[in-house]
């Protein structure tokens, strides 16, 4: 699975004009499946961004996970991340994995991560969404598990 994590001040999602999605300071991630993923794959990938270290201390050092601050965390189904861009000039999708696949390990993220963390919101699955974001630092890192 890929994340690509963002440190957010805040963070929405909008679907066809409504408002599904909203969080405050945390973390907007968008997540990614590939065919070789499975539900390991999903509760490895919820502990490593609960725990990833990636917000100040008190003396400004990036020494405090998500749950440390409790801050809100926004994952967003993102079939693009785990596109295949190495040739051409036009991204190859074969290397995500298929929608059905992508759906049922998004929805253990998500589940995994409402059961450890309290702040969890989400996107739509295989909507078209806007995604808009206020990045505090600017902060992104890119996960694999």
């Amino acid at each position: 699975m890929i994340a690509l994590l963002q440190r957010v001040s805040e963070a929405r999602v909008v679907v066809a004009d409504r408002l599904v999605a909203s969080i405050g300071r945390g973390l907007l991630v968008l997540v990614a499946v590939r065919p070789a993923d499975d539900e390991a794959s999903a509760l490895r990938l919820v502990e490593r961004l609960l725990k990833y270290r990636i917000f100040a201390d008190d003396v400004g050092k990036m020494n405090l996970n998500l749950q440390q601050i409790a801050g809100d965390l926004l994952l967003v189904p993102q079939f693009t991340l785990a596109a295949d861009t190495r040739h051409g000039l036009r991204p190859g999708f074969s290397t995500a994995a298929p929608p059905e696949q992508g759906k049922r390990l998004f929805e253990s993220v998500l589940r995994a991560a409402e059961a450890r963390h309290t702040l969890v919101s989400s996107g739509v699955f295989g909507a078209h969404m806007q995604v808009s974001l206020t990045n505090d630092g600017p902060v992104t890192f890119w996960l694999e598990s």
